[in-house]
């Protein structure tokens, strides 16, 4: 009985880990498309440079995408085929700042998703996550370069 308990509490667990990844995966989407938007729709010398990252932020974020989605198959579950909105601006700055608070979410949230795949597992996902968040970061950095802030804290959980 004791063992049939923590079989459905680990199923249970699985099932809101690929919950959980169908939300970053949905933000993948989301980053992909924003990224290819405005890439293309920023104007002015100043946002040249940026504005080519953009573009490679976008082909790897595809990459997250399908990593993320192939994880969700093989815990059994179904990838979404739906993104978060993106938001839009005829402003550059507004466009860089909406990147960088969905990086930082998104950062926030795959380190999370570490914590989870790690307690019932799945260590191989939360290694392939901690690859996913670094390239994040150095997305948050350039964006934070770009409009000369500095980087937001997502270290209030532990790292």
């Amino acid at each position: 009985m004791v063992q049939n308990k923590a079989d459905q509490e680990r199923k249970q667990d699985v099932k809101d880990l690929i919950n959980a990844l169908n939300e970053d995966l949905a933000r993948e989407y989301q980053a992909i498309i924003a990224y290819t938007v405005y890439s293309n729709v920023l104007k002015g010398a100043q946002w040249m440079s940026i504005a080519a990252e953009l573009k490679k932020h976008a082909a790897q974020e595809l990459q997250h995408a399908l990593i993320v989605a192939d994880q969700i198959d093989y815990l059994g579950g179904m990838p979404t085929a739906t993104p978060k909105p993106v938001k839009l601006s005829d402003k550059a700055e507004d466009m860089i700042r909406f990147d960088l608070d969905n990086e930082t979410e998104t950062i926030r949230n795959y380190r999370q998703r570490v914590k989870q795949a790690e307690a019932v597992g799945h260590f191989a996902l939360a290694e392939q996550l901690r690859t996913i968040i670094s390239q994040e970061q150095e997305h948050q950095h350039d964006l934070t370069t770009a409009l000369g802030i500095d980087v937001p804290d997502v270290f209030r959980e532990g790292a």
